[in-house]
């Protein structure tokens, strides 16, 4: 039996994966799928597991560059309804892990119910920001976890709550293939006052990030009570360009991408503006962008 007879209706083969990334570049997927329901995702990691091939999961793709050779195994994507679903009871809500951010976000605050607003703008899914613990000015996604569902590289499902994760600052202990789904713990206010302040740190967000037609990507994370780009920036690096790559005008810590740029070439940038921070100011920046 192949690795994929009978879920041959949500398995494609050498399928391109630049298209859904931000960044707009790298090369195929050698098997790509997108499950209906958990029962498709779970024999799927079952088989390609056992078979000792290696699985991915991709999300909105927003800080994801792909290999210029492509990526072997299974590239999943949980893009169907059944991933996406939202839930709310009482103070809590519950997402699936394919979950658009702005989808979650907007909901919250239609029902009334704070914390999530303070997210605005944060790209990706549910589950790709509770990997990254993704946030802004220090706040963070998971400040707000009451509980996860998560499927592990063996295909296994389980609950883990607040107490056996550990969120840090853009980093979590949910090193799980899958999370498939959330619980949030937030707190009752006016809609109206939400959607007012929602509103105003959109604007605020967007004014410090790359147009959204640029090839993008948001290159390390916060370095000692600075943010990256007020590192990079004292090292005298604003502006810096390589080739088809270049920090963004609006954002030091984020890059663009001419259409003529490769992997390789974004590697190389990276690369080239760490090497220079150490050297120019000793200090060593860790990545925030996921290179596969």
């Amino acid at each position: 039996m192949s690795l994929t007879e009978g879920l041959e209706h949500i398995v494609r083969s050498d399928e391109p994966l630049a298209p859904m990334t931000s960044l707009r570049i790298g090369g195929n997927a050698a098997h790509f799928a997108e499950p209906t329901c958990t029962d498709e995702l779970l024999e799927l990691i079952k088989r390609f597991s056992t078979a000792g091939e290696p699985i991915h999961l991709i999300g909105a793709g927003s800080n994801l560059l792909i290999p210029d050779d492509g990526v072997k195994g299974l590239v999943i994507n949980l893009s169907g309804p059944s991933f996406g679903q939202i839930n709310v009871v009482g103070q809590k809500i519950t997402a699936g892990g394919g979950t658009k951010m702005a989808h979650l976000i907007a909901t919250s605050v239609r029902e009334g119910l704070a914390g999530l607003h303070r997210l605005i703008g944060i790209p990706g899914t549910v589950g790709g920001a509770l990997n990254g613990n993704a946030g802004i000015q220090g706040f963070d996604i998971g400040s707000l976890v009451s509980e996860v569902k998560v499927i592990t590289r063996d295909g296994e499902l389980i609950t883990r709550d607040k107490d056996s994760m550990v969120f840090s600052h853009r980093s979590s202990s949910l090193n799980e293939l899958v999370v498939l789904e959330a619980t949030f713990e937030l707190e009752s206010k006016p809609a109206e006052a939400l959607t007012k302040d929602m509103q105003q740190k959109w604007i605020v967000m967007r004014a410090g990030q790359p147009f959204s037609n640029e090839r993008s990507a948001y290159l390390f994370k916060d370095h000692g009570g600075e943010t990256a780009a007020e590192v990079i920036e004292r090292a005298g690096l604003k502006g810096t360009a390589l080739g088809p790559v270049a920090l963004s005008d609006r954002n030091s810590n984020f890059m663009v991408a001419s259409e003529s740029a490769t992997a390789e070439d974004v590697k190389k940038f990276i690369q080239h503006i760490e090497d220079q921070v150490a050297v120019k100011i000793d200090i060593d920046l860790e990545t925030a962008i996921q290179i596969w």
